[in-house]
C-alpha cells in the first residue's frame, strides 16, 4: 500500500485511544504499510512543549499534530494520532487540511474513564488540582459523523482493532 491516511483516535482521557492507536500499528505494518504514531502525551513533550490547556492552546497543539499527519500521509505514510482533540471545529479543520482521515470516536463513558484513570488525572482535576480539564471542566465535542465508532466500555481491543481495519477496507486503504 502507497496510500497514505491518517487515523485520527478522538475520546476522552482514559478512553482507549493510545491502546488502541498501540495495536493497530504492528497490523497495519504486517500489511506492509508505512506507519508513524503520533502520541498526543509525546507531542506535547516534544512538539507542543509550553502551551497549556486553553483552548487556544488546545488547538495550537491538534493544529501541529494535524500538519505533521499531513505531511506524513501526502507521503504514503499511514498516520495514526491518538489525541483528545476535544473541539470539532479543529477535528475538522485538520481533516480539511489532512484530505485522506478517517476519524475514529473513541466512546467510552466518563465514569469507565475516571475507573480506568492510571495517572489519577481524574482525581487530580475533580480536587481542583487540574483546570480545564476534558471531561470534568472543560467540553469534550464528539463527532458528528466519524468514520468508526469503537465503544471501549463493551468492547475488547481485538473488536475494536477489527472494527476500525473492516472500515479501512471498505474505504479502499487495506
Amino acid at each position: 500500500m502507497g496510500r497514505g491516511v491518517t487515523l485520527w483516535f478522538t475520546g476522552l482521557s482514559g478512553s482507549g485511544k493510545s491502546t488502541l492507536a498501540q495495536h493497530i500499528t504492528p497490523i497495519l505494518k504486517a500489511h506492509g504499510c508505512k506507519v508513524e504514531m503520533l502520541d498526543g502525551d509525546e507531542v506535547r513533550q516534544n512538539l507542543s512543549r509550553g502551551l497549556g490547556f486553553s483552548k487556544a492552546d488546545r488547538d495550537t497543539n491538534i493544529k501541529r499534530i494535524g500538519w505533521v499527519a499531513k505531511v506524513l500521509t501526502r507521503n504514503g505514510v499511514v498516520t495514526v494520532a491518538a489525541a483528545i482533540s476535544p473541539y470539532r471545529g479543529v477535528r475538522q479543520w485538520c481533516r480539511e487540511q489532512i484530505g485522506d482521515f478517517v476519524e475514529i470516536y473513541v466512546d467510552c463513558p466518563l465514569e469507565v474513564c475516571e475507573a480506568r484513570d492510571t495517572k489519577g488525572l481524574y482525581a487530580r482535576a475533580r480536587a481542583g488540582e487540574i483546570k480545564q480539564f476534558t471531561g470534568i471542566d472543560d467540553p469534550y465535542e464528539p463527532p458528528e459523523d466519524p468514520e468508526v465508532v469503537v465503544h471501549t466500555a463493551e468492547e475488547s481491543v481485538e473488536q475494536s482493532v477489527q472494527k476500525i481495519l473492516a472500515r479501512l477496507r471498505e474505504l479502499g486503504y487495506l
